[in-house]
């Protein structure tokens, strides 16, 4: 299999630092090539599962611009220009809840559109979670932390609770990579 070729790209719309558009001229395997193909650049993010000493898993309920109704959500935020994804998660997680964690183990860093791009998800479990800090995180969205039992995140992933995918993901495999305590 061969991959298809960017000939030429195109700035549609720049909003920096969240959203970039692009056109790209795109060639084909075979030839053919498709114009106006729309490209989206969204910085990276991490979404991180928090299991706190006890085994609880802290997470947020919370709204979200676009999302219909309360979600449940691992603590996550965009990567600072620069920034290492491994160095985000630890921010994130000491910003948003005040923890640090013993270790983190990486679930692995995965594209959001394969047709779009629209950035890389890195996901992440973080345990032996501890209050360290208190909380300075500067999120806009209504929320409060929860700590559920491993049963309840299996529970609430089984009813649609984590509604954002890379939510979803992140919660499920931190709980194939976490034993049960």
């Amino acid at each position: 299999m061969q991959p298809w070729k960017t000939k030429s790209r195109r700035v549609a719309l720049h909003q920096p630092p969240w959203i970039t558009v692009e056109n790209h001229d795109v060639e084909l395997p075979d030839g053919r090539v498709i114009g106006e193909w729309a490209w989206v650049i969204t910085p990276d993010f991490v979404n991180v599962a928090v299991v706190t000493d006890d085994g609880k898993f802290a997470c947020f309920r919370q709204v979200k611009y676009a999302v219909q109704g309360t979600s449940l959500a691992p603590v996550g935020g965009y990567c600072d220009v620069g920034e290492d994804h491994a160095a985000t998660a630890q921010r994130e997680v000491r910003e948003e809840l005040g923890y640090a964690a013993r270790e983190w183990t990486h679930l692995g860093s995965y594209g959001i559109d394969g047709n779009r791009g629209c950035g890389v998800g890195h996901l992440w479990v973080a345990t032996g979670a501890h209050k360290v800090a208190e909380v300075h995180a500067d999120d806009l969205e209504e929320q409060e932390m929860v700590l559920l039992s491993r049963d309840e995140v299996e529970v609430a992933l089984k009813r649609g609770d984590f509604k954002l995918i890379s939510w979803a993901a992140c919660m499920s495999l931190a709980l194939l990579f976490t034993p049960a305590i």
